[in-house]
């Protein structure tokens, strides 16, 4: 006889989805369109005035800009249901992304790094006016985008993770500016190349960290802020259910988390209560959205047989 286990599969995702797609893609192709055209400004005015860290900073905004075009496709493609080839959806495209613009960000420090140091053996004259007033644009543009993804859902990672991306960004123009005042104040040209160097650090680190975050999902890693143990702990400690084991907690698209999990129940046919408390209990405390729980009947151990004295019979 074939054994059956009754096999419970459940979606928590939320009714208002769609609409919170659509805000999200809003607000991200404002950001998008925003930073990828003062990009090409910017990058044009470095190459004009001589600036290193300027055109460095140009560099640093289009990575950003196609940080946020990512999340943007994300949140347009991600509201879209899965079809009968990709069952769980497309939000892999975005990991996929978000690990080919690291690679793009490391070539791009690795560019600056180069010729940072070329410009420190043989200085290039530099229009330190235009420099300073490009500069200042693209902190005005930095701030504004800023304030524009900021003013999203907070809850939406798509949209922090883009917000990342335009503080550093900030930071750049923050350089930039710094080495165009350097230059009209005091005529120092090494202050270019040394704070493109910064520049290149701060992509570097931004490329590393958005590379192993990549990698992390695509290994199908445990996803941040949750603890398997925790997780465990707590479903075992709900009514009805005796012990948890098999459970695996992954991300699709490094937001939304995904758990599967055999659960030793006493009763099966208290089953649908003990599912609703798990349900809730996981939506919850932590965030989890989709859920698939296998119960399993809990078999009471019997007492051991052991022989009598007189080789009378044991319970």
């Amino acid at each position: 006889m074939a054994h059956h286990h009754h096999h419970d599969h459940d979606h928590g995702h939320g009714h208002d989805h769609h609409h919170h797609g659509q805000a999200s893609t809003s607000v991200l192709r404002r950001a998008f369109l925003l930073t990828l055209g003062f990009a090409a400004v910017e990058a044009v005015a470095g190459w004009w005035a001589g600036s290193l860290a300027l055109m460095g900073d140009a560099g640093h905004m289009v990575t950003d800009s196609a940080a946020i075009g990512i999340a943007w496709a994300a949140a347009h493609w991600g509201a879209k249901p899965g079809g009968e080839r990709h069952t769980f959806g497309l939000g892999r495209v975005e990991v996929l992304a978000a690990g080919f613009n690291a690679l793009t960000m490391a070539a791009l420090m690795i560019f600056l790094v180069v010729e940072a140091i070329a410009r420190f053996q043989a200085p290039h004259a530099i229009d330190g006016a235009t420099v300073v007033v490009v500069a200042l644009i693209g902190l005005a543009v930095n701030i504004v985008v800023a304030l524009t993804l900021s003013g999203g859902d907070p809850h939406d990672l798509n949209q922090r993770g883009a917000l990342l991306h335009v503080l550093g960004d900030l930071f750049g123009s923050v350089m930039a500016i710094l080495s165009g005042a350097a230059v009209l104040a005091f005529g120092w040209l090494w202050v270019d190349p040394l704070l493109s160097l910064a520049i290149a650090l701060l992509i570097g680190f931004s490329a590393y960290r958005l590379l192993r975050a990549s990698i992390h999902v695509l290994m199908e890693g445990v996803p941040s802020g949750l603890d398997l143990e925790e997780v465990g702990h707590a479903m075992a400690t709900c009514p009805g259910v005796k012990e948890v084991h098999d459970l695996h907690l992954w991300s699709i698209d490094g937001g939304k988390s995904t758990l599967t999990a055999h659960v030793v129940v006493e009763d099966l046919a208290q089953w649908p209560e003990s599912l609703g408390g798990l349900r809730h209990m996981l939506h919850d405390r932590f965030k989890i959205e989709h859920v698939t729980i296998q119960p399993e009947p809990w078999i009471r151990p019997l007492r051991p047989m052991q022989p009598e004295p007189h080789g009378g019979d044991s319970d």
